[in-house]
């Protein structure tokens, strides 16, 4: 009898580490694993990358192949900056991607080279959750760190290299610098930041091996190590996205994304032009504010997550974090249009709306910006940590009048990362890998009317609301 050939996916997300072991041949999860993070609060999002790699290591070991994978790689969230001395060790901790306090950097960066300029050169228009800008911020604010600076890794760089001793990255998660392009680093980008280009990493093509595991680590030494890449881009291999096929990711950040076969490249900013992890692109729009930020609505009503009802004139923007998709750093939440007959469910189903308006609202641009049709019935992929909430499937079906269908298969970051290890020991594309392990297969639930009126109240209010969240009124 064949002996059992597994390999594991990490998913190092803002929260947790979740560690995925993998039958090769079947796709069939064989071990889990789970170690959490520790998150600043305050005036910025921050996070030790030590406590990372810890968390890396505990969730290997819960899997039960730790020992004995034939494979790894890691996927991790995007943006992140860290910062790394000689010995590298974090000269201070990560700035995560929901840390707004580089939006002034963003716009100067903007003003500097202009919009339209950086989303023809990076394929997108840096927002403050982009790694650019915080580099920036950082050699503004905390110039001494600066200096001492001798790498600058994104998180899945960062634990790519503590498995391998090499400086590596992938040209997915590089896309969401606001410093990397079709043709490589971008000096002039990398110049106006004051960022040294030898501090970045080698970006390795598609399928490449990054290295194998160094000895007296938690993983058996030895074991090869994929390149790895971004979370997005980790979700969109573990589904095996075929172009066109559009995907909306309910976590602690929302996104809407699908893969695209041609470059996008938007002046406006909503779409975010990154590459995939393979030879194409992902266009993707995405808000600071999705599940955690419904979550504390339904708290502060005092109801349960799906205990929402139809009706009523309120319109909630749920920025507690400032928001990336519209562009309102400075932003904080906002509740419009109570009455004296408004309920409790009613407010929360509106928070549930006002999370997912810029979603859906930039779904035809993404799939637009990627060369697909937005009048194909192509139905809308639902995954992440809300996509099995009642409340948010109703949402999403009443705002974006599409069939929805729901992956059986969870934890797809990490399972898109395991599809990388077994690339590297099969030879197919790992989004192949992943359609023969049938990861997308799930129930769809049937199309119903748009709400149009809803999406339009909340536009409304948006636009006469600019002011109070952060922009000029007159630019709304």
């Amino acid at each position: 009898m064949a002996e059992q050939r597994v390999v594991i996916g990490f998913d190092s997300s803002t929260q947790s580490t979740k560690a995925l072991a993998v039958d090769l041949d079947t796709g069939a999860v064989v071990g889990t694993g789970r170690a959490p993070h520790t998150v600043s609060m305050g005036a910025g999002r921050e996070s030790d990358p030590e406590q990372w790699w810890e968390a890396l290591g505990e969730a290997a070991a819960r899997t039960g192949w730790a020992d004995r994978a034939a494979a790894v790689s890691v996927a991790g969230q995007q943006h992140g900056l860290v910062t790394l001395d000689a010995a590298g060790r974090p000269v201070r901790p990560a700035l995560l991607w929901n840390d707004v306090r580089s939006a002034p950097q963003a716009a100067g960066l903007r003003d500097a080279i202009g919009a339209a300029e950086l989303a023809r050169r990076t394929g997108s228009v840096p927002t403050a959750a982009f790694t650019a800008p915080k580099w920036a911020w950082l050699r503004e604010h905390e110039p001494a760190a600066a200096d001492r600076v001798a790498a600058v890794r994104l998180p899945h760089d960062f634990l790519t290299e503590r498995l391998t001793g090499e400086a590596v990255t992938d040209r997915g998660d590089a896309s969401g610098t606001g410093w990397w392009g079709p043709d490589g680093y971008d000096g002039d980008v990398l110049a106006r930041i004051g960022l040294d280009p030898a501090l970045l990493p080698q970006v390795l093509p598609a399928g490449a091996r990054a290295g194998a595991v160094r000895p007296g680590l938690p993983l058996r030494a030895g074991t090869p190590v994929a390149t790895g890449t971004g979370d997005n881009m980790a979700a969109a291999l573990g589904l095996g996205l075929l172009p066109g096929q559009p995907v909306l990711s309910l976590g602690t950040s929302g996104t809407v994304y699908a893969v695209g076969r041609t470059r996008p490249a938007d002046p406006s900013g909503t779409v975010a032009g990154f590459a995939d992890a393979l030879g194409g692109w992902l266009p993707l729009a995405c808000t600071l504010n999705c599940t955690l930020a419904v979550d504390r609505f339904a708290a502060l009503l005092g109801r349960g997550r799906d205990e929402v009802e139809d009706g009523g004139t309120a319109v909630v923007l749920p920025y507690l974090d400032g928001e990336r998709t519209p562009d309102l750093p400075g932003a904080s939440g906002l509740v419009h249009g109570l009455r004296h007959d408004t309920t409790p469910g009613q407010l929360l189903q509106a928070a549930y709306d006002g999370a997912a308006h810029a979603l859906l609202t930039a779904l035809d641009g993404v799939l637009r910006a990627g060369g697909a049709d937005p009048t194909d019935d192509e139905p809308l992929l639902l995954i992440g940590g809300g996509a099995r909430g009642r409340a948010w499937q109703r949402t999403v079906l009443r705002l974006s009048g599409r069939a929805v269908k729901v992956p059986a298969a969870q934890e797809l970051v990490a399972l898109g990362a395991a599809a990388q290890a077994a690339a590297l020991l099969t030879g197919e594309p790992a989004d192949a890998v992943a359609r023969r392990w049938r990861t997308a297969e799930g129930p769809v639930l049937e199309a119903v009317a748009k709400d149009q009126d809803a999406l339009t109240r909340i536009g409304d209010t948006l636009r006469r609301a600019g002011a109070l969240q952060g922009a000029p009124a007159e630019e709304r």
